[in-house]
């Protein structure tokens, strides 16, 4: 009886040495929520994190006015922006951190004849002012003018930016920024707008004011057409231990290696 007592507690101890002690175990999971346009940042973080941690990582790309929603209701534990938060969200009692910047490629068919265009001659052609691309040197053809849905932080950045603030005669308001890339890329004649990070070889970014979106151009501030990418989180509440954990984790020096590979400039 001894013995096999013995056994036994010889086998458990073996347990615990392969398992692990229960504090050193990883544990939780992290739940973000949010813009559809910090997906490919967001997502490679995320990875590095899990397979650094072993702690669970959850993204939802409902789009920036969603996850802030999400966050105050507290659906998740850190919201995910592609635009600074209001004043109203801020005396809600929400506060925001920022992660990265984004420039925002105002994007065209790839045949679009059309390579660069101003600030201006970008509000103007939103605003329905200008409506023909022969109007801007190109092709004799109707533009078509694509974007984001009301509440998107990409929305919100390149209406503020070109001063088109309520004013823009949308054909399409579409909810992703892969939505709104793969619209251009089906359409000669549609103009859209979405994060760098997110833009592929299916559409082509035009120079705004001569000036290429690139790391270097969002980082030195000549490239205009930019955004912040920002967590929100409740001001004055802790995350949970894994939360925290992987928000030291995002925002830590360490992390800057992974933002520069996802297309973005990294606020640290």
């Amino acid at each position: 009886m001894k013995k096999m007592i013995t056994m036994l507690m010889v086998a458990v101890m073996a347990i615990s040495v392969l398992t692990g002690c229960g504090g050193a175990e990883p544990s939780g999971t992290v739940a973000t929520d949010g813009s559809t346009s910090m997906e490919k940042v967001i997502g490679a973080l995320g990875e590095a994190f899990q397979n650094d941690t072993g702690i669970s990582f959850t993204y939802n790309p409902t789009g920036s006015g969603s996850g802030i929603k999400a966050v105050q209701e507290g659906r998740c534990d850190i919201g995910l922006s592609s635009r600074e938060l209001k004043a109203e969200e801020k005396e809600a009692g929400l506060s925001g951190t920022v992660l990265a910047y984004d420039g925002i490629a105002v994007i065209v068919h790839p045949e679009n004849t059309v390579s660069d265009l101003s600030v201006e001659t970008i509000a103007k052609i939103y605003t329905g002012e200008i409506t023909n691309w022969s109007e801007v040197g190109g092709n004799d053809a109707e533009i078509v003018l694509i974007g984001r849905e009301a509440g998107s932080g990409t929305r919100d950045g390149f209406e503020s930016i070109t001063d088109t603030e309520d004013a823009c005669q949308y054909r399409q308001e579409l909810t992703s920024t892969g939505d709104v890339i793969t619209t251009v890329a089906q359409n000669p004649g549609a103009i859209g707008y979405a994060s760098v990070a997110s833009t592929k070889d299916t559409v082509k970014a035009v120079t705004v004011d001569g000036v290429a979106p690139t790391e270097a151009t969002i980082k030195d501030g000549s490239y205009v057409v930019q955004r912040p990418f920002v967590l929100v989180t409740k001001t004055g509440v802790e995350l949970s231990d894994a939360a925290q954990k992987f928000f030291d984790y995002i925002t830590s020096a360490d992390a800057n290696e992974i933002i520069s590979a996802a297309g973005v400039v990294s606020a640290n």
